[in-house]
Formats: C-alpha cells, structure tokens, sequence
C-alpha cells in the first residue's frame, strides 16, 4: 500500500508544471489579450517600429516579457531581462496595464454604441421635423395650435374699447378752431401751402396748438393743386426728448443703421447667408410728407446734425462692412439701398417750448421761425367752451371763466374741464344734458392743489412811489411790482440807497442812469436823499428794461407825485432822460393784459414791434423821460 501510494505520488509530481513552463504560459496569456486588443496587424506594425520582433519569437519567457513590455508601453528602450525574482512583479504590472487597456476600450465601445444611437434618433426626428416644415410651407400654414389661441386672444382684447381719449374727441378738425394763433396759423399757411414749402421752427409756451396747426395747415395743402404734397403725403410725428445717439451707431430710428448679420441680428434669412440689413428711419417714412418733431430743443446734438446732413442731401446712405456689392444672394433692394441710399425729401417742423437763441444756429438757418403767442383768458374759455359742446355738456354761467384762472395753457384747460366732467357724470348718474358747475370745477381745483395762474394786480387809485415795470421769462410776460421810498438824508450830499439783493447788476446800474435824470428832471440831486428801492417779490430781476420805471418811481417818491395803477412801464433810460428800445415787448405785453392793465408805455422805437390795441391795450409810445411822466403821472 505505500509502495503504491509513492508511485501515485511521484507520478503528480511529473503531471505537475514546472515554473518554467507555468511562466511561459501566463506570457502567452498576456501576448493573446494584448494581441485581441489592438489586433493582430498593429500588432505586428508595433512589434517592428519598436525593434520587438526578436524578443516576440524569442523561446525564452523572460525575454518574450522585455519585447510585451515594448509593446505596451511602445517604448524600444526596455532591453533588461527581469530576474527570477523580479518575474512577479512584471507580470502583475503588465496585468495591470492591459486590464485599465481592456475597461477603456469596453467604455469606449459601449460609449460609440450609445452615441450612434442617438445620432441615429436625433437623425430621424431631424428628418421629421424637414418633413413637417415643408408639409407646412406647401400648405403655407405656419402656425401653432400656441399661435393660434396667442391671435384669438389679441383679437379679442381688439373688440374691447372702454372710450376714446377726450382730447381726440375735442382735438380741433379745423384751422378755424385753433383759438387765439391767427397770425401764427396764417404764417404756417403761406410756408407750408405754397410752391416751395420752407422748414419751420415754432417757437411758443406748450398747450397752445402748435402740433394741431401743423397737422390740420398740410391737410388743407394736400387739397392745393399747386403744392408738392401729395393726397398720401405722411405726416410722421416724434419727440426730440425720446431721440438718442447711439455713438457705436448701431441704432437710429430717426435717420436709419444697419442691422449687421452677426451682432445685431438682421432678419433671418438674410443673416444665414451673411447679409446686412439696411433699416430705414423716420426720416425715410416721412418722404414726400413732413417730419414734425416736438422738442426739438432737447435732440442730441450729434443726431441734429446727422438730421441736418439729411436735409442737404434729401437722402441716407447706408454703409456696412458686411455688404458684399458681389455677392448673388443680396435682395435687390437692399442692394439699392446700398448704391443709392433711401429716399428722405421731407419738410421738418421743428416745435420747441425754448428761445430761440437756445436752438442749434445752423438749424435755425435752415428754417422759418413762426412764434406761437400765449393764450389769453379770453382764448382759453373760447377753448373751454368748444370742448364742452363736444363733450354735450352745458357749463355754468362764470364756470369757462374760472377754469382760465388756473391755466395759460389749452391742453391743461381741457384736461380741468375733463376732470369736472367726469365728476359732473358720477354725480348725476348719466351722461346726457349733464351741467358742468363752479362747484364741480373748485372740487376739481382742491383734489389738484391747483392755484391762480396770475394774480389782478392793476388798481384805480394812485400811488406815490409805486409802478408796474415789466419783465419777460421765455414766452411769457409779468408784470412787477416796484416801490421806491426817499427820505431827506441826515447831511446833504451823503444819502444812500439800498436795492434788492437779489436784482441783477444792470438792474442796479440803472440806479445811476435814473440819478441823472432825476436831476434833469426835478433839480434835485438824488444824494441828498435816502433811497430804498424794492421789487415785489424779491426775484432776480435783470437787464435795462426796469430803468424807466426806477427812474419813475424815484422821481414820484422825491416829488410825492402820485402814479396811476392800471399803466405798465418798459424801456431803457440814457443818462439824457432818452427812453431806449427794449426785447420781448410782445410778451410783456401779454403779462400787462394778465394783470389787468389798461394801457403800457413802451419805447417809440418798439412801436412796430407790436400791433396796435393789442390785447384790447392802450400802447402808448415814448421818446423821452417826459413822455413816461406825462401817461403815468396823475396831474
């Protein structure tokens, strides 16, 4: 029995591998994975680029792992054969390699396989939609069911309308209807109804209907066989206050840009294929009709005079980088548009609520000035008035009245005379027959905290040392209100006179101009006196118009000659009692009319410069000091 159990053991003992032939197995192993990962060409194609081939067919394991090491690592420097005890770990680091080798290529192919599925989807639903788009562009149907309820909507909103906009429905329909601008209106006529329309500026405070006169002067030239206008002419309104520059000149609603393909978005057709897009402004639409923009005062300088090479021009060129003149896919009207630029013949009315010496020269050069005159009281209850019979409402006796005690302006009437028809209907629970009252329109003045416009400041009684100058502030004209006081002074020669602090320094220097004539006048040298001269109010008041009611005032002070209270005085004094011309005597005559005066003496060399009873006003004209004296003082 043991005798048969050593054979049975010695035999195993041969049956089993040596280390020589278990080595030499597990590099055949390794050769097969790396050969099954890279395939058997590249195989041979990196055993020769990296000189393995020797030790690939090599009969000695040790060497066939120095030519497997080659070619995982495709580096020909490793020639050492690893040693008994070195075997181990270059079999493992081997296995380690071409394990992370194998799980890159099994993620690689999974991730192919993916990928090629999705393109293969995508593809299909790519194909789809192609098919979808020119199912549609053959039907010529290209909305959504979205789309679609998005258009029902808005058609809906359209049949709703609560009312109109009361100043539509009382905006005058004709010239007739424009309220206290004749000569302004007849201006516009012979300017713009004409052979050869001009461009116009209009000057004048807001709310008295510069913008409603344009409008209604090129209807009635569209009617005129002689005028350019034509019956389609546009009449294109904008607001100079809403017109920017853009510096990078990406943008001009006003003359026209471009719209690049690339960064600011051309239509879409054309931006595919590259093309720029020319977009036409305001200047263009206009063509052939007029260009009104209100505010002008308040344009970019940079844009006004873009405007203003436009009007040389009567065209706009378009300039871009990305046009190519050659290029075949170019629209024929944009190529156009390129060569010979969009029309812009146009005539410009230019409305502004600022002087004129505040508007750009070379504008003004290139236009007639019309100057749009303040609304009377007399002109804003005719306003009143009309605009109640389009509403069919019935005004109380006095109520147009009181509603011009509050404003100059007739937009501003029509809105108070809104707010009391609106409460008038509330209280009466209907709109028909409805009485617009003084009640209904203090109610009205309390909500708004609105106070009188101008204060009656004219009197029937004389006074000693008191006179009414007149000043001027943009459009409007006031009158002031100056007293003046003289005392004997303590020791002759050595008086004073204080003046408003806040008077300006010509104001002041008047003061020495009236000394002289004060003199001249009564004998009497104003240094014997103490004089204190003050303007009502204590406003800034400036510039040589006040002389001749300085001058006035101190002699009636020194004299105790009384001075009527319902005459108004402007003109400059000379040092020789000479009344010298003076501005803006039309305005000052408005604010005489405001507060009540009768007449106003103004200087003979105004005289042309303002109608005669103006305003329902005596205008009394003067030469000289004596002149001034002999209206204003009360014999």
């Amino acid at each position: 029995m043991k005798e048969l159990l050593d054979k049975l053991l010695q035999r195993h003992k041969y049956l089993e591998p040596t280390a020589e032939e278990e080595l030499r197995r597990q590099v055949n192993v390794l050769y097969g994975a790396f050969t099954g990962l890279i395939g058997a060409e590249k195989m041979v194609l990196r055993a020769s680029k990296y000189a393995a081939l020797s030790y690939v067919h090599s009969e000695d394991p040790r060497q066939r792992l120095v030519g497997l090491q080659r070619l995982v690592y495709e580096n020909a420097s490793y020639d050492r054969i690893p040693k008994d005890d070195e075997v181990i770990d270059v079999l493992n680091e081997l296995e380690i390699v071409l394990a992370e080798m194998l799980a890159r290529q099994a993620v690689e192919e999974r991730l192919e396989k993916k990928i090629s599925q999705r393109m293969e989807e995508k593809q299909q639903e790519y194909v789809q939609e192609i098919k979808m788009q020119i199912i549609k562009e053959e039907l010529h149907d290209v909305e959504t069911p979205q789309t679609k309820r998005k258009l029902a909507e808005l058609q809906k909103l359209d049949t709703i309308q609560l009312s109109e906009s009361i100043m539509e429905q009382v905006r005058p329909k004709k010239l007739s209807a424009v309220v206290g601008q004749e000569r302004a209106v007849e201006a516009m006529q012979s300017k713009l109804a004409s052979v050869y329309p001009q461009h116009l500026l209009l000057y004048g405070p807001p709310g008295v209907g510069k913008t409603t006169a344009a409008r209604i002067v090129l209807q009635e030239a569209k009617g005129l066989p002689f005028t350019p206008f034509g019956p389609d002419a546009p009449f294109v309104e904008t607001d100079g206050t809403t017109l920017r520059w853009d510096s990078r000149d990406m943008t001009n609603p006003l003359i026209g840009s471009v719209h690049d393909p690339i960064y600011q978005g051309a239509r879409r057709d054309l931006a595919d294929t590259g093309i720029p897009e020319p977009k036409p402004g305001l200047v263009t639409e206009a063509h052939g009709g007029i260009l009104f923009i209100d505010e002008i005062g308040e344009m970019d300088p940079m844009l006004l005079n873009k405007l203003l090479k436009v009007l040389e021009d009567k065209r706009v060129k378009f300039e871009s980088a990305y046009y190519d003149e050659e290029d075949p896919n170019v629209p024929k009207y944009i190529k156009k548009l390129f060569a010979e630029g969009a029309p812009a013949d146009f005539i410009l009315i230019g409305a502004t609520t600022r002087s004129p010496w505040e508007i750009n020269p070379a504008i003004r050069s290139r236009c007639a000035e019309i100057f749009f005159e303040p609304l009377v009281p007399s002109d804003i209850q005719t306003i009143v008035e009309n605009a109640a019979k389009e509403l069919g409402a019935v005004l109380e006796d006095g109520a147009a009245a009181l509603i011009s005690t509050f404003t100059i302006e007739g937009r501003k009437a029509v809105n108070i005379l809104a707010d009391a028809y609106g409460l008038a209907v509330y209280r009466a629970g209907r709109k028909d027959g409805v009485v617009i009252t003084k009640d209904h329109i203090h109610r009205v003045s309390q909500i708004s905290r609105l106070t009188p416009y101008a204060m009656e400041k004219a009197s029937d009684v004389p006074a000693v040392g008191k006179i009414f100058g007149l000043g001027v502030s943009g459009y409007l004209g006031s009158a002031i209100e100056i007293e003046a006081v003289a005392f004997p002074a303590r020791e002759a020669g050595k008086g004073y006179y204080r003046f408003n602090d806040t008077a300006g320094s010509m104001a002041k220097d008047s003061m020495f101009n009236a000394a002289a004539v004060v003199r001249s006048v009564t004998g009497k040298e104003l240094s014997d006196y103490d004089v204190n001269i003050n303007f009502v109010g204590g406003g800034n008041i400036d510039g040589p118009s006040a002389g001749c009611a300085i001058t006035t005032a101190l002699i009636s002070a020194i004299t105790q000659t009384p001075i009527r209270q319902d005459v108004a005085v402007t003109g400059e004094i000379s040092v020789r009692g000479q009344v010298k011309p003076v501005g803006g005597v039309f305005e000052k005559a408005y604010g005489a009319c405001q507060a009540g005066m009768k007449a106003i003496v103004i200087p003979k060399d105004n005289g042309q410069d303002i109608p005669e009873h103006h305003l329902d006003l005596d205008i009394r004209c003067a030469e000289t000091i004596q002149d001034v004296l002999d209206v204003m003082f009360v014999k």
